[in-house]
């Protein structure tokens, strides 16, 4: 830890630097996922979830550079590269050679997922460690990662329902009645 003047007892900077990283770990492990799923997503749909899985990354990368400033900031060092983050990652490791619009959306989803139930618990740790900066941080992600996930997972919805996709006046009527059951009669 670096000698700094923040109020912050030096153990709650060294418990929130220690998360931190983690999480940076995971942040730059699932960017790196997402570029992964982008480059190779093939199917129908195939420039809707390609646009989704960057934009997902994008936001991932936002979160690295927010997440390793919050390690700075504190007096921590910032451990953030590629090999750090291959073997602290808490992911499950991405398959390769995966090119199925849908196998691509269930790993990216189940990544996404995993992530924002780890930083759901960063909030609470760093909480409880005094660091309600920290906790405020994990929030926000956690915020964003929730509506990341919800973008990449509607892209898998029709297929749970067994339903083929619609298109047009059709694809309305069906939304109004999956809706309004009670309007149907």
């Amino acid at each position: 830890m670096y000698r700094i003047t923040n109020a912050l007892p030096r153990q709650t900077r060294s418990t929130s630097v220690a998360l931190l990283n983690c999480h940076l770990a995971a942040a730059i492990d699932l960017h790196a996922r997402l570029k992964q799923a982008h480059w190779n997503v093939r199917g129908p749909a195939f420039i809707a979830i390609r646009e989704v899985f960057d934009e997902a990354a994008d936001v991932v990368e936002e979160y690295s550079d927010k997440i390793a400033d919050r390690v700075a900031t504190l007096g921590g060092h910032t451990e953030g590269t590629v090999q750090t983050a291959a073997k602290r990652s808490f992911l499950e490791a991405y398959r390769l050679r995966v090119a199925d619009a849908a196998d691509h959306i269930a790993a990216v989803t189940t990544a996404l997922a995993s992530f924002g139930d780890s930083v759901r618990i960063a909030i609470d740790q760093s909480d409880s460690s005094g660091d309600i900066d920290t906790s405020d941080l994990f929030t926000e992600i956690s915020r964003g990662i929730d509506y990341q996930l919800w973008l990449v997972e509607s892209h898998s919805q029709l297929q749970h329902h067994n339903e083929a996709p619609v298109s047009g006046w059709d694809n309305w009527i069906r939304i109004a009645v999956e809706a309004s059951p009670a309007l149907v009669g």
